[in-house]
């Protein structure tokens, strides 16, 4: 069987191809892309064909969704990423398979003998309805502190915010950490019933706020624990945010 690797960090390509030579060592990686663009081109050329498709989520240029909306998509699809938002619902759709890097030996070769056994085109738009809505959310971040990574608890956090071009995640007890994921990537992976994207810079806790109040047309939250930047809720979310606070 052939492979082909989607993948925008080029040690990742490196250890997923050294993996699949140790472990499965009857497939044969016929290309790599590191961008939806790049992956659309491959996939489009009429010499190209790729029995099994490893995807990262997240890409360069967006996410590994966007190829399917641009070029019909033949081989059967592992998708790879260090987030679990999608996890239970890839499984349960039983068209891919979901891996969470670090990627696994056993979980590896699981997915491929899944591969092996299907010798059907993946519904792709089954995928892509049940992707939509994950059952569990993290319980935990990763950050940085000092030259350490720690786990932080999400039932811990207060708020997550961006500030000069980093992102912070404040606890309620005011330790504050670096973020490295995104703040739409994060939103994605927190419990909507307990977080909520006030605006492109911020993610607020419902336990973190205090008060709220009308600024400039706008709301302003007045967190528990005091933020060095405005907490304000978008213009185009006020009712939503509303709706989510009054549940």
């Amino acid at each position: 069987m052939t492979v082909l690797i989607i993948e925008d960090e080029i040690m990742a390509q490196n250890n997923l191809i050294r993996m699949l030579g140790q472990y499965c060592a009857d497939l044969t990686v016929v290309g790599t892309a590191t961008s939806v663009a790049s992956a659309v081109e491959w996939l489009q050329a009429p010499s190209h064909k790729a029995d099994i498709l490893f995807m990262d989520v997240e890409l360069a240029d967006g996410v590994c969704f966007e190829i399917f909306r641009k070029v019909d998509v033949e081989g059967k699809v592992i998708m790879t990423t260090a987030y679990d938002t999608y996890a239970i619902k890839a499984f349960e759709a039983g068209s891919v398979d979901y891996l969470l890097k670090p990627i696994a030996p056993e979980a590896l070769q699981r997915a491929v003998s899944r591969c092996r056994a299907r010798s059907e085109k993946p519904d792709m738009d089954s995928v892509m309805n049940t992707l939509v809505e994950p059952k569990r959310y993290r319980e935990r971040l990763v950050v940085k502190f000092n030259d350490r990574m720690v786990p932080v608890p999400t039932t811990d956090i207060a708020y997550i915010c961006s500030e000069e071009k980093c992102n912070y995640v404040v606890t309620s007890a005011a330790c504050r950490y670096i973020l490295d994921a995104s703040l739409d990537v994060v939103a994605e992976v927190l419990d909507p019933e307990k977080f909520f994207k006030i605006s492109r810079s911020c993610i607020i806790a419902s336990k973190g706020i205090k008060s709220i109040v009308k600024h400039n047309g706008r709301l302003r939250i007045i967190p528990f624990v005091e933020s060095p930047v405005e907490l304000t809720v978008s213009r185009s979310r006020v009712d939503d945010f509303m709706a989510w606070l009054e549940r």
